[in-house]
């Protein structure tokens, strides 16, 4: 989420964000540098395949780093100690209304994984859940129409 020009984050989220940016600076930087080295080294640049693909990976790299960067520096990381209610950083089991039960990390849009169940605090199910407690009912506005969950367990 972007509050204020600030992107809210878990401190799990930060620190992987760094270890991203850390990879990309002095390993995957390198590699396209030695990669574009050796492109040239084979002569005429207008019919180069190995050195436009080492270019366009290059300015890939560079702008996932500008992107990270700006990202972390204006990072506000949240961290949820108050583990009653519902906010960034709670792991949440849920039960639909069909009785299947799941559990979710509430995390920032930044750091969102379907595959992980890490959602957005502003996903339709995010922007639900933030604020409640064990035991409340809670009515999900979602682009394919409203539906209702119950939470089971906030960590």
């Amino acid at each position: 989420m972007k509050k204020d020009n600030k992107f809210i984050m878990t401190a799990e989220g930060f620190m992987q964000a760094e270890e991203e940016l850390n990879e990309l600076k002095t390993i995957r930087r390198p590699e396209v540098i030695k990669a574009l080295q050796e492109a040239r080294a084979l002569g005429d640049l207008s019919e180069n395949a190995d050195y436009d693909a080492a270019r366009n990976e290059q300015a890939i790299i560079e702008a996932k780093i500008a992107e990270l960067e700006f990202k972390l520096e204006h990072a506000e990381i949240i961290d949820n100690k108050d583990k009653s209610a519902i906010n960034l950083g709670s792991t949440v089991a849920i039960c639909y209304e069909d009785g299947e039960e799941e559990e979710y990390k509430i995390v920032g849009s930044m750091e969102a994984d379907p595959f992980e169940n890490k959602i957005s605090n502003e996903s339709p199910l995010g922007i639900a859940l933030i604020n409640h407690k064990v035991g409340d009912t809670v009515k999900v506005e979602s682009p394919n129409g409203g539906y209702t969950i119950k939470i089971k367990k906030v960590a």
